[in-house]
């Protein structure tokens, strides 16, 4: 396995890692997810990939450090997923292991992602990684 991180502008975003951020997120598009990164990376917004050994992409995420009064800093994950016919083969846990070490490498005292309730799945494989249920995500959508 290879984990790479992705600049703004990688031809990789698209070609390689989008058709796995889809099986999470099948609202984006190509032109959505430049234009997210576009923005989102002054924000602090990066992606990183999973290729195997064949160099097919088979995981991803998308996180940030986030500086605020309640964690102090954190890395936060906003998308954390491994293509369905990688599951089960340790994709997930490397990946996640990789995120912690970017988080220890610069100062963070946590890891923290939110996962939709309907995800049972994912949420095993959390708890399997040692995390915990330490908070509720309340959302409101605006018109």
């Amino acid at each position: 396995m290879k984990i790479i991180d992705l600049e703004p502008g990688d031809e990789r975003l698209a070609a390689d890692l989008l058709p796995v951020l889809r099986e999470l997120r099948p609202h984006l598009t190509e032109e959505l997810l430049t234009g997210v990164y576009a923005e989102g990376h002054g924000q602090g917004l990066r992606f990183t990939a999973v290729y195997s050994d064949a160099g097919v992409c088979v995981g991803g995420a998308g996180w940030r450090i986030v500086v605020n009064t309640s964690a102090l800093r954190k890395l936060y994950v906003d998308d954390l997923v491994t293509a369905a016919t990688a599951r089960s083969t340790g994709v997930g846990r490397a990946l996640l292991a990789y995120l912690e070490e970017r988080a220890r490498e610069t100062g963070c005292s946590r890891l923290s992602l939110d996962s939709g309730t309907q995800r049972a799945d994912a949420h095993r494989f959390y708890f399997r990684e040692r995390m915990a249920v330490t908070a509720f995500h309340f959302d409101r959508h605006l018109d």
